[in-house]
């Protein structure tokens, strides 16, 4: 049976696409950023599928691809010089609820491994040595990573705290 002629494939996309897709909002912070890397990484699944059905647990796979898809995406930005023509109406994410709106702002300002350490570990509830083998860094990179991120969300949260509630 092929991969095209697999039922399970359409079953798994059906099943954890909304799931996949509030994953990669998570690392991302942006729905367009999430929906790209949802699909590229149920691409990817899909080329693997015959393996990875037999072999490994289908979601885990793609939640890793995903973290370093979106890793690896940084990296290419940093090189590209992006420009484009402002659209005429502007366009305004909604982020989950305005009690976050905080959070998710001091999340933008972490680097992209930082983030995607932290959004595994509180997000997907996973251990140092589950993020490890997902972003393929050693355990000591992941908990140095965590400790910077929440460290640099603990002060940027600090210092908007004060202006906010300073304002009339």
């Amino acid at each position: 049976m092929s991969v095209e002629d697999d039922p399970r494939f359409a079953e798994f996309v059906a099943e954890r696409a909304n799931a996949l897709l509030r994953y990669g909002y998570a690392l991302s912070g942006n729905p367009h950023d999430a929906a790209d890397l949802t699909q590229e990484a149920l691409v990817r699944l899909h080329r693997a599928w015959a393996r990875v059905r037999r072999k490994e647990d289908p979601e885990r796979y793609t939640k890793a691809i995903m973290a370093r898809l979106h890793i690896s995406a940084w990296r290419r930005r940093r090189r590209e010089q992006l420009a484009w023509a402002l659209p005429e109406t502007p366009i305004e994410d909604v982020l989950p609820s305005d009690a976050d709106q905080e959070l998710w702002q001091a999340l933008e300002g972490l680097p992209r491994k930082q983030r995607a350490v932290l959004v595994l570990r509180f997000y997907e509830q996973l251990h140092d040595a589950e993020i490890a083998g997902v972003l393929g860094i050693s355990q000591g990179t992941v908990r140095s990573h965590a400790s910077l991120g929440l460290a640099k969300l603990r002060s940027a949260i600090a210092h908007r705290t004060p202006a906010r509630r300073s304002a009339p």
